[in-house]
């Protein structure tokens, strides 16, 4: 019987595939692939809100198909994608399915051993954004690290990128790792999440236990590829990827707005437009204007309550191929209380501050300071984009742009 049904998810899949006027199909709709490889095994599988086949999410997918998911794990946000942004997430059992659903955004990051003790192959299926400080990217590295020092394959269902279509930025530097950037790479890498799993290995990036070098060595790593895709492909999102990025105006400005997290200014959480609303109370010159306040996915952040006067960038066009440094120079420029606009920690390290963070430099906000030019700061960025694009073409599984 289970295998009449897994033939039947695999035709139906098939069939819809077929028909389509070549859509983008990311990796889950390719079912004929990576069944075979689930079937009579107990699956781990690290997902959200995001990972769909159609309009039915890839848990339900799965256990129509008579596969056995052994455990969900999940990352910031939690499994429905509400939490809020940085908030801690507790484990639970799914009142749906009665499936352990393991927070990887609370007490830990990544599956322990135990977790994984029942559980014979793992699956990775989340929607990225493309930015090095969306903590997707890091949640992918922990879960990688699990897979490997505990000898379980990992399958990633690859998903398109909709900011893949340029690399931008500058490259995180050593001191400034954190929570919102552990790698070596610019703001924008223009990569989808499988060729950055395949970078993360191949560069060996990852944690590895010395001790096990013929397991990291013979360790499984597949990578189900997008098809119908390419890194000149303009994706649109069919599922929010988290409750501040609601739609496609936020995601494709988010590589240039979010670094206003860094700011006193409101980077729009709290509003239906986060990342695409910017501004602040004492903006008053501007015309536009909105007011933050507590919503499902942003209960608390800066200025909640006051009306802010700004940008309002759903009007406006995002950068195809580029951040838009300028906007941000221009957001400077426009703030008087200059030596109160960047948020400053208690500790006055450039390593404390946030926006460095974010940056990956502390050269980013110096420059903002000392009011050197666009083009003289995308000058220093030069060297390090030119290092990082030979690295990253090693590991593209799709034609670049």
């Amino acid at each position: 019987m289970k295998k009449m049904i897994v033939f039947l998810c695999l035709a139906l899949f098939t069939a819809n595939t077929l028909s389509a006027q070549k859509p983008i199909l990311p990796g889950a709709f390719q079912t004929a692939t990576y069944l075979p490889l689930l079937k009579n095994k107990r699956v781990g599988l690290f997902t959200n809100q995001t990972a769909t086949v159609g309009q039915t999410h890839l848990i339900d997918t799965l256990l129509k198909c008579g596969i056995t998911i052994q455990k969900v794990f999940t990352p910031e946000h939690g499994l429905r994608g509400t939490a809020d942004a940085g908030e801690k997430v507790n484990d639970e059992l799914d009142s749906k399915t009665g499936i352990k659903i393991v927070s990887l955004y609370g007490k830990k990051n990544a599956p322990t051993a135990e977790d994984l003790v029942d559980i014979d192959v793992l699956l990775f299926d989340v929607q990225d954004v493309g930015t090095r400080f969306y903590t997707y990217i890091n949640s992918l590295q922990y879960y990688m690290e699990a897979a490997m020092a505990n000898n379980k394959p990992l399958i990633v269902l690859d998903r398109p990128n909709p900011n893949g279509h340029y690399v931008d930025g500058p490259i995180l530097e050593a001191p400034f790792i954190s929570g919102v950037g552990k790698q070596p790479v610019p703001i924008v890498y223009g990569m989808t999440m499988g060729e950055y799993a395949l970078m993360l290995r191949g560069e060996k990036w990852m944690k590895m236990d010395s001790t096990k070098s013929i397991q990291n060595t013979n360790w499984s790593l597949t990578i189900i590829r997008n098809k119908n895709y390419d890194h000149k492909s303009m994706y649109i999102l069919p599922v929010a990827p988290s409750p501040n990025l609601p739609d496609m105006s936020s995601i494709l400005w988010y590589p240039t707005t979010c670094l206003i997290e860094g700011t006193v200014m409101s980077e729009g959480r709290g509003t239906a437009h986060a990342f695409a609303y910017i501004g602040h109370p004492n903006l008053k010159d501007r015309t536009f204007s909105f007011i933050p306040n507590p919503r499902t996915g942003a209960m608390s952040s800066k200025l909640y309550g006051q009306k802010c006067y700004g940008w309002d960038l759903t009007k406006i066009t995002p950068p195809k191929d580029k951040i838009n440094l300028g906007l941000i120079l221009e957001m400077y420029k426009s703030f008087e209380q200059k030596d109160s606009f960047f948020l400053e920690p208690k500790i006055k390290e450039p390593t404390a501050y946030f926006f460095n963070k974010l940056a990956g430099n502390a050269s980013l906000m110096q420059q903002i300071k000392e009011g050197a030019s666009e083009a003289a700061i995308r000058k220093t960025w030069e060297p390090g984009l030119i290092a990082f694009k030979k690295i990253r073409e090693k590991y593209l599984l799709y034609k670049d742009f």
